[in-house]
């Protein structure tokens, strides 16, 4: 979805609220693609801060489809989080600044490019079915959380392998 800034950019004080529709039904995170299950209309309000200068807040509220980090289980994870950008007219006539505003189109804003780097920012960093998720067995793949497994999953710290060999040389020695 696109919506033209330049009646704001030219009208001081002008104010537009406007809803809108995140439009993807995926997003890609770090060559994963997570599906959004639900999403819900941003009331966007785009307002003119003087001259050439636009503010656009708003908030927006959608559930993922992933996984848990530690046991692999489905879930679905809600992402709430309110954005605010501020847009100068001179960054986008300035070819140096275009960067910044990799979301603008000449003067038209482009809400789904935005609102999907919006959503990336907020990315929740851990995502746990429960606070005291176990995790799987690094063994055998189960789900601790299901009850244990049995496999030995002890694992010797590498800075003893050396006093290892050393007492498994002795006992070496005296079965000769």
């Amino acid at each position: 979805m696109l919506i033209n800034l330049t009646d704001i950019f030219q009208s001081e004080q002008k104010i537009i609220e406007q809803e809108v529709l995140f439009t993807p039904d995926e997003v890609v995170s770090f060559g994963e693609t997570v599906q959004i299950v639900r999403k819900e209309p941003s009331i966007m309000k785009l307002s003119n801060e003087g001259k050439g200068k636009i503010a656009v807040t708003g908030h927006m509220d959608l559930t993922l489809a992933m996984v848990c980090d530690r046991c692999l289980k489905p879930m679905e994870v809600p992402v709430s989080f309110d954005y605010e950008e501020h847009i100068t007219e001179d960054g986008l006539t300035n070819p140096e600044d275009a960067d910044e505003f990799f979301y603008m189109d000449g003067f038209k804003f482009d809400v789904d490019q935005y609102l999907g780097n919006e959503i990336l920012i907020n990315w929740p960093p851990k995502v746990l079915c429960k606070d005291d998720c176990k995790g799987i067995c690094k063994v055998c793949g189960k789900d601790l959380n299901l009850g244990e497994c049995g496999c030995d999953d002890f694992v010797p710290d590498p800075r003893m392998a050396v006093i290892k060999d050393i007492f498994n040389i002795a006992n070496a020695d005296k079965e000769v």
